[in-house]
């Protein structure tokens, strides 16, 4: 039979080992310093390196785990450099490699948290990340007027959507409102006014959308779907007259993303300050645990997870077109959902770091047991134990961290024809000249993720 002496090196060995080194964060830090400086060509090279792979069309050959997240964190980037499809790629890839239910979660993951790390188990999505995903891949189809694609994104949206209001109760989330905005522009432009009011309609539940009045009205003129909200816009009376149609205007649609949402960074409080401020998270055994682990004096730390700082979040971004500017509606406070979320688990993640903290003064307890409650020896191992799995209590600083702080939108009717767009927000630009055919649109975005 093996003694814990034996069980500690195989723990280190076989779960420390996905602890080892400084974490996420770490992995990220170049990319970050290079979308801080504006260059973001270096920033996927960054995560190419962290990938091993050469060219922004490869995929690692492991996809699961922090590999996925890159993989996203890429694909936000590719989207800013107008890297359509190579974005589409690494969203679907990284869509279906993300689970926003654990349910793989197995023993080894359970062990591995409890004891060792939070940043053992398989990665867990909040809701406004899945969301997104299929909300800014979206984007990418409409970018190339590709609206099959967009409407496959869409159904795959509605999915998500069903599942956080009807099992997490979230039906609130403000991504909704950006997510149909999108959603409702591709099945408008096809033709499906029922479907593209059904989402406008969604979406107007958010501020922000004052440039839906005029779809709205247009299409409610030829559809039999309604409510309160559509109604508002359109008219009580019947269905709202049709607006005059002019068969010389073409529609330009804008779409600028800014700054970046607050990453996770690691932490390190006093274990009793801990268990000050979140003693209400915290199970009154393991308080009373944690407090005789404090008084040993040397191991009273306990290491966690925190937001650091939202990046440009409040700059005003600009679209000119031709010799005018564009109005722009903020869509989404993207940055606002990440706090939302995090204040949710805040603090059972401090509960959980205070629980691996009583972990490892049980396996420190047993160590000491076996080799005798008066060995000099047994106490300097069950310290040293506690020591190095503290040391190696990497705080799970996980998450998609290119996603811009907020998002901004206009719709705005044109002649048909050659017009001159110039993006710009926070030293980021974007200038084309695009044609708009007559009846025809243009979806023109700018990512600037610095």
């Amino acid at each position: 039979m093996r003694s814990l002496f034996d069980l500690v090196p195989a723990c280190l060995s076989a779960s420390l080992v996905l602890a080892l080194g400084c974490g996420h964060t770490a992995r990220t830090a170049h990319m970050r310093t290079a979308l801080d400086m504006g260059d973001p060509r270096g920033a996927i090279n960054a995560l190419n390196e962290q990938l091993g792979v050469e060219k922004d069309s490869e995929l690692p050959k492991d996809i699961q785990g922090d590999n996925a997240l890159i993989v996203l964190d890429r694909a936000s980037i590719q989207q800013s450099l107008n890297q359509w499809k190579l974005s589409e790629a690494d969203f679907g890839a990284s869509d279906k490699a993300i689970d926003m239910l654990d349910l793989a979660h197995n023993a080894g993951d359970t062990i591995g948290e409890f004891v060792f790390s939070g940043s053992v188990g398989r990665y867990v999505a909040p809701p406004y990340e899945k969301l997104l995903v299929n909300t800014l891949n979206m984007l990418n189809y409409l970018e190339t007027g590709d609206l099959v694609g967009a409407k496959v994104e869409a159904r795959r949206l509605d999915v998500m959507q069903r599942y956080l209001s009807d099992e997490l109760h979230e039906g609130d989330n403000a991504v909704l409102g950006l997510a149909g905005f999108l959603a409702g522009l591709a099945f408008e432009k096809s033709g499906d006014a029922d479907t593209a009011l059904h989402y406008y309609d969604d979406t107007l539940r958010f501020s922000g959308f004052e440039s839906l009045s005029d779809p709205v009205k247009d299409l409610a003129s030829r559809s039999s779907y309604t409510s309160p909200r559509l109604q508002a816009i359109a008219g009580t009376a019947g269905r709202a007259a049709a607006l005059p149609a002019d068969a010389d205007q073409g529609e330009i649609v804008f779409v600028i993303g800014y700054g970046r949402i607050p990453h996770k960074v690691s932490n390190r409080i006093p274990i009793g300050l801990a268990l000050t401020l979140y003693a209400d998270d915290i199970h009154p055994d393991n308080v009373a645990s944690a407090n005789k682990l404090a008084a040993q004096g040397l191991v009273t730390w306990i290491n966690f997870p925190s937001l650091g700082h939202e990046q440009g979040g409040y700059a005003l971004p600009t679209a000119r077109l031709d010799t005018g500017y564009v109005q722009l509606e903020q869509a989404v406070d993207v940055s606002a959902q990440v706090r939302k979320e995090w204040r949710k688990v805040e603090g059972k993640i401090i509960a959980s770091a205070i629980t691996r903290l009583v972990a490892r003064l049980a396996v420190g307890q047993g160590i000491q047991a076996i080799a005798g409650q008066n060995s000099i020896g047994g106490f300097l191992a069950s310290l040293g134990t506690q020591a190095a799995l503290t040391a190696l209590d990497t705080p799970d600083t996980r998450s998609w961290e290119t996603l811009p702080a907020r998002v901004a939108i206009a719709r705005v009717k044109v002649p048909a024809g050659v017009h001159d767009v110039l993006l710009d927000a926070r030293g980021v630009h974007r200038h084309e000249r695009i044609t708009v055919p007559k009846g025809g649109w243009k979806v023109v975005s700018l990512m600037a993720l610095r």
